[in-house]
């Protein structure tokens, strides 16, 4: 298959997936204005033709990060993305953050893997029935506990160390995240619709970011350059 025939393969397979839909023109950031192709009914289009360069471009960049053995950090805590990006995240062992985004979790790292220290240490001790020493009061209070750290630390138990980058559904809504990231001088990918600025992100991969359709299209193409790249 040649290039130009893929590529019209993959503008076809988003548009199916409404990955051209922005926002309205009110809500547009300044840096996605080379990637609005027009308007149809006060909402903004996006040139898929152009999105699928950007694409392209992260995933080589994905590639090169699975074929180096590197870990990946996906983020997306909106109701639109969360399954997505876990699904995608654990099909490919990776870490992720689908409930809320912990300040810290990248620039306060040590404290962070002390909390999760804290979740795997409580999970062994439940499952080895070493909790029932406590009274029934106790016990509860420590469930909460468990409960607590499985919502915010559960998808990175297995990261042992800062993420070499981060895969994010919507920088808008995940800012402190993307501002944690550029602090530790970490590579972003992002999938952005057209309130977002493109700019605070290394590969922006200019697309809808608020329907499941189009994010788990887009999760699925990361997740299968990973893949691609594992096995090169």
């Amino acid at each position: 298959m040649t290039k130009t025939a893929d590529n019209h393969g993959l503008i076809t397979e988003m548009f199916a997936a409404g990955a051209h839909f922005g926002y309205t023109r009110s809500r547009r950031h300044p840096s996605v204005k080379p990637f609005i192709f027009g308007t149809k009914n006060g909402i903004e289009i996006m040139d898929l033709e152009k999105t699928s360069i950007e694409l392209e471009n992260a995933k080589e960049f994905i590639k090169t990060l699975a074929k180096g053995g590197k870990q990946i950090l996906f983020v997306g805590t909106k109701s639109e993305s969360k399954k997505a990006v876990e699904d995608g995240a654990v099909a490919i062992d990776m870490p992720f953050v689908v409930e809320r985004w912990v300040g810290g979790v990248l620039t306060n790292f040590p404290e962070i893997k002390k909390r999760v220290a804290l979740l795997e240490d409580l999970r062994s001790k439940k499952e080895k029935g070493e909790l029932a020493m406590y009274t029934k009061k106790e016990r509860s209070l420590i469930d909460k506990d468990i409960e607590r750290l499985e919502r915010n630390f559960a998808g990175i138990v297995s990261m042992k160390n800062i993420p070499a980058a981060m895969f994010v559904v919507d920088p808008r809504k995940e800012s402190i995240a993307i501002k944690e990231a550029q602090y530790l001088g970490i590579p972003v990918v992002a999938l952005a619709s057209s309130d977002c600025n493109l700019k605070e992100v290394d590969y922006a991969i200019p697309g809808n970011d608020s329907s499941v359709s189009s994010v788990n299209f887009f999760v699925a193409q990361i997740v299968q350059a990973f893949k691609d790249g594992r096995t090169v």
